[in-house]
């Protein structure tokens, strides 16, 4: 059997979102190139809905540490971080790599704390970073020194976008040269299907064939903007479109955003359809999705519309403008321009040969360029580097399934 390669893969919950699905795609197609990894993750925060389905159906076995989670708890945070180090003892792995905020502070530390069983190569992945906008300026300022600190103890910083890296390296977090940039891999194949359910889910959902239907999808929270959807929708309204607006997801903002949307005037034409498996056939059903978030790292959401051939409107952040090309694939805009993001969805309501043009440009680019193959790829390129530079055994390059 070739020389295979003993990962521990640490992320602090499968929740939904991008991260979930990354870790357990990359965890699945490494196995084929003979890397063994022990995908350990935290809880789930009240609220949150999960995506270790994704995982189970790859037949990825996930490692549980409860104490692991969203949330900052010393106690909690302290358990984790020796729980950790204990698991690094045992498995002795060439790799340690974490993957969010949480994963890497907690991952990071426990390395430290292995003593000699400490990983030889250690990779922290920035999905979106919390170093700005997210707390107070004094908590702001400590995350910051902590993660430059925690940089100076890993070997690769790996980024989702070069505009995440560039904010990091703004930042101080550490050089441009400690950084590589890996995208996001996602099967959309399988996520978003062909786009042949559209009757069939506008029937079950009642929208009228001749609505033009503004979908979201994501977690209701104060850095998702939803309230922003609500106000953008309205000005489209407001403008004579016949439209409707359709919500998939929840989180813990749900409830105010159900009473805006009555002061808004506009619960009657919108749909709360809460959290979904299968999101296929609502991208399908969807005219254009819009997504007015303050931060976002790579997401996920807008991938799969644009899988789909849906047009997407979305706010200038993050790594949104690495998915989104303004003007050809979809529009941005800035953070809180609710009229800007009414202009560009009347644009689209208003203009069929503008929306076909859009949707066309958006499949083939983005089917490519987020594939689960080039991630896998991109991530085993890496690895073999950061092996042969520290002297390490490079795993075989023949493929076996185990």
């Amino acid at each position: 059997m070739p020389d295979r390669t003993k990962i521990v893969r640490v992320i602090a919950r499968l929740n939904m979102g991008g991260p979930a699905l990354h870790v357990a795609y990359l965890t699945a197609g490494l196995r084929e190139r003979n890397y063994d990894t022990t995908l350990v993750a935290g809880t789930l925060a009240r609220g949150e809905d999960s995506m270790a389905f994704v995982a189970e159906g790859l037949d990825v076995n996930v490692v549980s540490v409860p104490e692991l989670g969203r949330e900052i708890s010393f106690v909690r945070d302290l358990v984790a971080t020796f729980r950790l180090a204990a698991l690094l003892r045992r498995e002795r792995p060439q790799i340690l790599h974490t993957h969010t905020a949480k994963a890497g502070t907690v991952g990071r530390l426990a390395a430290l704390l292995a003593g000699e069983a400490r990983p030889p190569i250690v990779v922290h992945t920035f999905h979106g970073h919390v170093l700005r906008g997210y707390f107070g300026p004094l908590r702001s300022r400590f995350f910051r020194v902590l993660e430059r600190w925690l940089a100076a103890q890993t070997t690769v910083l790996i980024a989702v976008s070069p505009q995440v890296r560039d904010d990091l390296v703004a930042l101080g977090v550490a050089p441009r040269e400690k950084f590589a940039v890996v995208r996001l891999g996602i099967e959309l194949d399988e996520r978003v299907g062909d786009g042949d359910r559209r009757e069939e889910t506008r029937r079950y959902l009642g929208i009228g064939a001749d609505r033009f239907v503004v979908g979201w999808v994501g977690r209701m929270t104060a850095v998702k903007r939803t309230d922003d959807v609500l106000e953008g929708f309205k000005r489209l309204s407001d403008n004579g479109v016949a439209a409707t607006l359709c919500l998939v997801g929840d989180g813990p903002d749900r409830p105010q955003l159900e009473r805006r949307a009555q002061e808004l005037g506009i619960i009657r034409d919108t749909l709360f359809v809460g959290y979904q498996e299968d999101v296929a056939p609502f991208y399908a059903a969807f005219d254009t999705l819009v997504l007015p978030s303050g931060n976002e790292g790579t997401p996920v959401s807008v991938i799969e519309a644009l899988a789909a051939g849906t047009p997407v409107v979305a706010t200038r952040v993050g790594g949104v403008p690495d998915v989104v090309r303004d003007g050809e694939d979809g529009f941005l805009v800035e953070a809180g321009d609710t009229a800007a993001l009414a202009e560009r969805l009347t644009q689209l309501a208003t203009d069929d040969a503008l929306r076909a043009r859009v949707a066309a440009a958006a499949r083939d680019r983005v089917i490519a360029r987020y594939a689960v193959e080039r991630l896998v790829d991109d991530v085993d390129r890496l690895y073999r580097s950061l092996l042969e530079t520290t002297g390490r055994a490079v795993p075989g390059r023949g493929r076996s399934r185990v």
